[in-house]
């Protein structure tokens, strides 16, 4: 194998490895910077090592031991923390003898130990930015740079982001633990919050020239699945899981050859991606299934649910959705909630009902800069042929996107209005 051949390997190998390498190495040390430290040493010595004698055959244990081994050198070597050398040296050493069998090594507990690394990551203590950087560092795998590109950001300000994350997790002594019954909830919420904050700004950028970035909602499929295997009982898992699936699963159909938006009626549906759609529905049913009052997430699945099963826009279960839009904003209220639950009305009742509920949200403070709303009126008054009004709305629009596919999109819906 030629060197960039292995080095491609190597990539491959830590990025699934790596959150489970963490992982183990954070209940030995019990603090997530170290534990990182320690996994990137031996990501290095593989990096020295495997182009000379090939990859071994079990590449995520020969790291993982490699890595208990720098952690029984790091605490030798450090005499400031002479204490914990003696603690958590005779605590390796018993490990490394206990268990010889590298591959029961990386296996040990593993299941617990991701699942504690998805809490401390999305850990509440932490900013939103934090968390994000963090979990996508930890469980993705993925470098500063890769995160500062996906989210358009500087380099310096997601590994300022990375670094605070870890001191504020050290400093408040988080423990790297499951939450107990009473705080899991709460916890929980959290993780299934950054999982969606990363989906959504891949299925949706907020800014710079592409209106999605599929690496990142494949990131987030990624971790929602995983996380779907290590907490089967929790309903709201399988609706976050069951609402990415779907959505994602329109990818293909959502831009055209030029990277321009194509809205959710205008969609050919043969590209949608049906066994997306078919996990998706799965997931949902799993959901369901679990019993108890459907949370936010399964909530949301089973409205995207409705446009899945539709072959056509018309035939589109509008009342249904209209429905679960108001079930929705009973338990998590918000204004785009409501927004959304505008343009369901809309498409259900006519594009004045919509312009109804619209115009009560105008006064709403944390709408004032949201580009969805002036878009969404302008979309009504479009179609109720008040042209002129609908110009001004859709050319407001594209004045607050910072995306720069949405701001055309929009120009040119102005444009049409000015035409008629």
């Amino acid at each position: 194998m030629t060197s960039n051949a292995t080095h491609s390997a190597i990539d491959a190998v830590w990025r699934i490895e790596s959150a489970r390498i963490i992982a183990g190495l954070t209940r030995i040390v019990r603090d997530v910077g170290i534990a990182e430290e320690l996994a990137q040493d031996a990501l290095v010595a593989a990096l020295e090592q495997w182009p000379e004698s090939g990859i071994p055959d079990n590449p995520g244990a020969w790291l993982m031991a490699t890595a208990k081994h720098r952690a029984i050198d790091h605490w030798r070597r450090n005499k400031l923390l002479e204490r914990k050398h003696q603690e958590f040296g005779r605590e390796l050493e018993a490990q490394e003898m206990a268990v010889p069998d590298l591959d029961a090594a990386i296996d040990d507990e593993v299941g617990d130990d991701l699942l504690r690394l998805v809490f401390i990551s999305c850990h509440p203590v932490l900013s939103p930015e934090g968390r994000v950087a963090l979990t996508l560092r930890l469980l993705g795998g993925l470098t500063t740079d890769e995160i500062a590109r996906a989210f358009l950001v500087a380099e310096p300000t997601v590994a300022q982001r990375i670094v605070r994350a870890k001191r504020t997790l050290s400093e408040a002594r988080v423990p790297f633990e499951i939450p107990r019954k009473a705080e899991l909830a709460a916890r929980l919420a959290s993780v299934l919050e950054v999982i969606y904050l990363v989906f959504n700004e891949g299925y949706s950028a907020t800014a710079g020239d592409d209106w999605m970035r599929p690496a990142l909602c494949e990131e987030a499929l990624r971790l929602g699945r995983i996380l779907a295997e290590l907490a089967p009982d929790e309903p709201e898992v399988h609706g976050l899981v069951a609402l990415m699936e779907i959505q994602a699963s329109r990818s293909a159909a959502r831009v055209n050859e030029s990277g321009e938006p194509i809205l959710l009626l205008d969609q050919d549906r043969a590209l949608w991606d049906q066994l997306l759609i078919r996990r998706g529905l799965a997931a949902l049913e799993r959901a369901e299934r679990l019993g108890g009052s459907r949370g936010p997430y399964a909530l949301q699945a089973a409205i995207a649910a409705c446009h899945a099963r539709a072959r056509t826009p018309r035939e589109t279960d509008w009342p249904r959705i209209v429905t679960l839009y108001e079930e929705l904003g009973q338990i998590a209220p918000s204004p785009i909630v409501e927004l959304n639950r505008a343009v369901a009305v809309a498409m259900a009742f006519g594009p004045a009902a919509g312009l109804e509920l619209i115009d009560t949200l105008n006064s709403e403070p944390s709408l004032k800069a949201y580009h969805l709303l002036p878009s969404v009126r302008g979309d009504f008054l479009f179609k109720l042929s008040r042209f002129a009004e609908a110009e001004q709305e859709f050319a407001r629009a594209a004045s607050l996107t910072r995306n720069a596919r949405e701001r055309d999109f929009l120009l040119d819906r102005a444009r049409l209005c000015a035409q008629r």
